[in-house]
């Protein structure tokens, strides 16, 4: 049986299209969310990092990631993004997935209204070490089946978010895991009963002092890591303290 050149073609390309087509989709709802700005009489406040507060800064507040991640924050009203180092700990207000500092709030044009839609991205997790993974432990038909998988992750003190593929398989993945702790890492996700795992590298980065750390969208791409700074370590397992009180938008 003889198949034309078109369909032979399109065999060629099938293992391409099925690649493409298990791109994530989806984002995980707490990379998408409201976002909020703090300054004020928490200027020159030690942050939850032990980093001082400086609200000229391109820095912000995350419930869960880890100190020293770089995120990409994007105004869903308008476009504008920026990119800002995680430093501290909130917001403590429901709803809101980030605070920003005014320098940051500023750059994505939401000063004024003082709460905005944004999605969040990973640019790259602080490190000395090279290698950072991204450790998929499951794979689900049903979103809700992946959710509960995530929320049993955060309550156990790991960083978890959800990939849906366009193939609606939502992937459950603990990011942000440094090489030298994968042991530790794969006994605590046994524990749980997460015994099957795929590995991923994550982008990362050398942590930088503070004051290097302003870095518009424009610019994050050609921002070189400060090599020089003294090394902080990325732990799987930070904990969540609320170390001031709860913050609103001013």
């Amino acid at each position: 049986m003889h198949h034309s050149p078109i369909l032979r073609g399109m065999r060629r390309l099938l293992p391409l299209i099925m690649l493409v087509a298990s791109a994530v989709l989806w984002a995980d709802p707490e990379m998408e969310g409201l976002a909020s700005w703090y300054g004020g009489k928490f200027h020159g406040r030690l942050t939850s990092s032990g980093e001082v507060f400086d609200t000229n800064s391109m820095t912000a507040a995350h419930k869960v990631l880890p100190f020293g991640t770089f995120v990409k924050v994007t105004n869903k009203d308008n476009g504008l993004s920026a990119v800002v180092k995680i430093n501290d700990r909130g917001p403590f207000v429901e709803g809101r997935i980030i605070d920003l500092s005014r320098a940051a709030a500023d750059e994505i044009g939401m000063l004024g209204q003082g709460v905005a839609p944004v999605s969040l991205e990973i640019v790259a997790f602080a490190s000395t070490e090279r290698d950072v993974y991204a450790i998929q432990v499951g794979a689900f038909g049903q979103q809700s089946n992946a959710e509960k998988a995530r929320l049993a992750l955060d309550s156990a003190g790991f960083f978890a978010t959800v990939e849906k593929t366009a193939l609606n398989v939502s992937r459950v993945l603990v990011r942000g895991v440094p090489a030298s702790a994968l042991p530790e890492t794969r006994r605590k996700l046994e524990a749980l009963g997460f015994m099957q795992y795929v590995l991923r590298k994550e982008k990362t980065q050398l942590p930088v002092a503070p004051a290097a750390s302003a870095v518009s969208a424009a610019s994050a791409a050609s921002a070189a890591p400060a090599a020089t700074e003294r090394p902080v370590s990325l732990s799987v397992n930070q904990p969540l303290t609320q170390t001031a009180a709860p913050r609103s938008a001013p």
